[in-house]
């Protein structure tokens, strides 16, 4: 029986599709909020979750099997100083799907992928800008 074991394999051998998601995830702990099609961001939505996890655990294992699956050591760093304790109080749901809408060449699913813990830069300046406004009423 199958339970629980769904995949989602984007038309891809499992070589290539286990290099697209780290690489995705790297781009995710990296920018923050990255820009891909539907499917790959619900795709990608539990290992970035998976990484977290291990983050939060802190532990030389936990670190070393991050280090495996992202093989990029300053992306594994990022996310276990910065990413994981951001989400400490949290018990699960680190990321956030944005739909976009259709892209023009292809009409595939846009959406974005980000953290719900961190303060992307159009939220951080979006307070800043009315801060001024507010100080000279």
């Amino acid at each position: 029986m199958r339970h629980g074991r769904k995949t989602i394999k984007l038309q891809r051998r499992q070589d290539h599709r286990n290099a697209l998601l780290s690489n995705l995830v790297c781009s995710l702990i990296e920018h923050k909020q990255i820009k891909t099609t539907l499917a790959k961001a619900k795709a990608v939505r539990p290992f970035a979750e998976k990484m977290v996890t291990l983050g939060k655990r802190g532990d030389l294992h936990a670190r070393r099997t991050a280090l495996s699956y992202l093989h990029q050591k300053p992306v594994v760093k990022e996310l276990f100083e910065k990413i994981a304790p951001a989400a400490a109080t949290r018990q699960g749901g680190y990321t956030r799907i944005t739909k976009l809408g259709q892209r023009h060449t292809d009409s595939a699913e846009m959406a974005y992928i980000e953290w719900v813990d961190q303060v992307t830069t159009t939220e951080a300046a979006a307070p800043a800008a009315d801060a001024p406004a507010k100080a000279a009423e």
